[in-house]
């Protein structure tokens, strides 16, 4: 079972309140993680319906739910909160990182403002399949360790079945978790964050900045986290949907798959979540809100960076500014890696840049675009097929002209840069229609979608032509396909 260690618990009284699940009627298992649950060194036949429903408190558990704020859209709430979510506590895993159990739709906590504290499937689902996705793919994420259904309905536009997740996370820290106590001139509680965050999440970067304040340091590491994290996204065209600050966390992992969703045709300004009418969260406009988001976290670590307020603007704007470059470095790299160019070169940004605007322009699909360039790379006569994709094929091979002279200033083979490309570009991601079905399909008692998704994207970069059809992007129908919040 859970060797629980649970440092959380450990802090001041005023950051968590002391809470236990809710009871459910008739809990039922749906899926355990049995890889995640062996890296937490539990036996998967030790997890039961009644634990991960909450029914029953593993021994060395102390259930909390977690106090923190949040800009939503723009707009500061100063309490949000753990409404429907239930941190079991902390095990150390098998590799040595301490990580949170936590049980989401596990009942209502002192947190949840009138909600009712509960998940429906769908929403439990989208989250197992997407974020056990992204970890295939390479990108930080909370993990999904199993799903239960409750044996009970949720009420949302209409009635629901409802079910239960198991999410592991490096911590459930936010950058809303500082605004709560910046909102209460908390500055203890601000103090004891930063140096509880920098020993969970960054133990040794204090060391490594002599003369700095623990503050600053913890802003630089943070910044440093959520720009390569980004970056990350816009490589698998993956749209958060719901980029508020209580959905940033301090360790630099995606957190929340409410109305998340992956480009299928290209478009800079896509977005998906029907929450967010006025696009603030769009795809390309990602990493500008992670800087303004981290710009909030400055704010309240301002007291604790330097003595002076100049001082302390003056710091705190250089590591802001400091975002941009970072994030563009990072970018950089994805960009490269996805083209197959192994070294730098100045026109490489204008190269990425030009592939995108075509690709917008003639609607092409983005996961399909990058994975038959894998093939292009390996033999030009893969471009008619690759040029398919666009209106007008035309826009594609004046394109690949440019590429092509600039893979020549390499001395790599096409075999190398092909297979390169196939760890870069993935053949299969979470496509939305897919989800759709998937969920669809479960809430007709039919599970075989759920576990065949997983199964298949938990290799993403491999080719696996007996699943081909699930790299095929959706009908015209689903064009304008949107995205719900789950409460």
């Amino acid at each position: 079972m859970f060797a629980f260690d649970n440092s959380y618990a450990r802090l001041p009284s005023r950051f968590y309140a002391k809470v236990s699940p809710g009871q459910v009627r008739a809990p039922a298992l749906i899926k355990v993680n049995a890889e995640l649950a062996a890296e937490l060194g539990v036996r998967p036949d030790e997890l039961d319906a009644r634990i991960l429903s909450g029914n029953t408190i593993p021994p060395g558990a102390e259930p909390i739910a977690l106090a923190y704020a949040g800009h939503q859209f723009g707009n500061f709430v100063p309490q949000l909160g753990d409404g429907r979510a239930v941190l079991l506590g902390e095990v150390v895993g098998k590799d040595g990182v301490r990580r949170d159990v936590q049980l989401k739709g596990a009942g209502r906590t002192p947190f949840s403002r009138g909600g009712d504290g509960r998940a429906a499937l769908g929403p439990v689902l989208r989250e197992y399949v997407v974020s056990e996705a992204m970890a295939a793919l390479g990108i930080p994420t909370t993990r999904a360790l199993a799903a239960v259904t409750t044996g009970e309905p949720v009420a949302r536009e209409e009635m629901l079945e409802g079910a239960i997740l198991t999410r592991v996370a490096a911590s459930h820290l936010r950058v809303g978790t500082f605004e709560f106590f910046a909102a209460r001139e908390d500055g203890e509680a601000i103090a004891t964050l930063v140096t509880y965050a920098l020993g969970r999440h960054y133990p040794d970067a204090v060391a490594a900045a002599p003369g700095k304040s623990p503050a600053l340091v913890l802003l630089q590491c943070v910044i440093d986290a959520q720009a390569s994290l980004v970056a990350r996204w816009l490589g698998v065209g993956f749209i958060h949907g719901v980029m508020n600050t209580d959905n940033t966390s301090i360790s630099g992992e995606t957190i929340d798959y409410g109305p998340c969703a992956f480009l299928d045709d290209y478009h800079p300004r896509r977005k998906f979540s029907s929450i967010d009418r006025g696009g603030r969260y769009h795809f390309a406009v990602q990493p500008k809100i992670m800087q303004w988001n981290i710009s909030r976290l400055a704010e309240t670590l301002l007291p604790l960076i330097a003595e002076s307020e100049e001082e302390q603007v003056r710091l705190a704007t250089e590591e802001l500014n400091r975002f941009a470059d970072a994030f563009d470095a990072a970018y950089a790299r994805v960009l490269r890696a996805k083209l197959g160019l192994h070294t730098d070169d100045d026109g490489d940004r204008a190269l990425a840049n030009d592939l995108h605007e075509r690709m917008a322009t003639n609607e092409v699909d983005f996961t399909l675009l990058f994975r038959r360039l894998c093939a292009s790379a390996a033999s030009s006569d893969a471009d008619a097929d690759t040029a398919k994709l666009f209106a007008d094929p035309g826009a594609f091979h004046h394109w690949a002209e440019g590429w092509r002279a600039r893979t020549a200033k390499e001395d790599v083979s096409t075999e190398e840069r092909a297979a390169s490309m196939r760890t870069a570009n993935p053949a299969f991601i979470p496509r939305n229609h897919r989800i759709e079905e998937m969920i669809e399909a479960a809430r007709n008692g039919d599970f075989a979608p759920f576990e065949r998704l997983n199964a298949v994207l938990a290799r993403p970069y491999d080719d696996q032509p007996e699943n081909a059809d699930l790299t095929e992007p959706p009908g015209a129908e689903q064009h304008d396909y949107r995205t719900f919040c789950g409460t």
